[in-house]
């Protein structure tokens, strides 16, 4: 039986619900491609099923943030998914500020090993630091999902040279989450 991974596309093309701008970019444009990318990547290896939160560039889920959020946690939970992994890009007042971290309910829930794993094979495709995992019990897509969960900020849409990585190559990025998600299922070793 296939594993089934929900890759959730944080943000909205328009509010509500948009991401962080930075560098010329709009995080929900960088997270629909990474998305896509992952997804089909995921969709060519017979082990798993995929689905996405967001299907077209311009679909928009929900009527505000919090029915935005709901939409995304609801579609997999109605689907039945094995895990939930938001992908999202990061966003600071500090330009330096650079690199992939990621987000747990908490250090025993399985998303916390998976989002270290993906950010492993995240510094691997695209060199940005690893900042690592934190745990944040509040985030919504956390809490709701019926499945493991793990929120990634592949990096800082205000840092340049992040920002400047996430936009030319989307193809690095998801291939960081893909490897990641193959090892936390044992299908890859470092």
């Amino acid at each position: 039986m296939a594993i089934k991974i929900f890759l959730d596309q944080g943000h909205n093309p328009r509010n509500p619900n948009t991401g962080a701008e930075g560098n010329g970019l709009y995080e929900q444009d960088i997270t629909y491609e990474v998305g896509r990318r992952t997804a089909a990547l995921l969709a060519d290896n017979p082990d798993f099923e995929v689905r996405l939160s967001r299907n077209a560039p311009d679909e928009v889920l929900g009527t505000s943030v919090a029915s935005s959020l709901r939409a995304r946690t609801d579609a997999a939970n109605s689907w039945g998914a094995d895990f939930f992994i938001s992908i999202h890009a990061n966003a600071s007042t500090i330009e330096s500020a650079s690199g992939s971290e990621g987000f747990a309910y908490s250090t025993t829930s399985p998303g916390y090993p998976m989002g270290e794993n993906i950010l492993f094979w995240l510094n691997r495709a695209t060199g940005l630091p690893d900042r690592g995992m934190k745990v944040r019990p509040s985030l919504w897509v956390l809490r709701k999902s019926a499945m493991p969960a793990v929120l990634i900020e592949l990096g800082f849409i205000t840092n340049a040279g992040d920002a400047a990585l996430m936009s030319q190559d989307p193809g690095a990025l998801a291939t960081g989450i893909y490897n990641g998600i193959l090892q936390f299922y044992g299908f890859l070793t470092p």
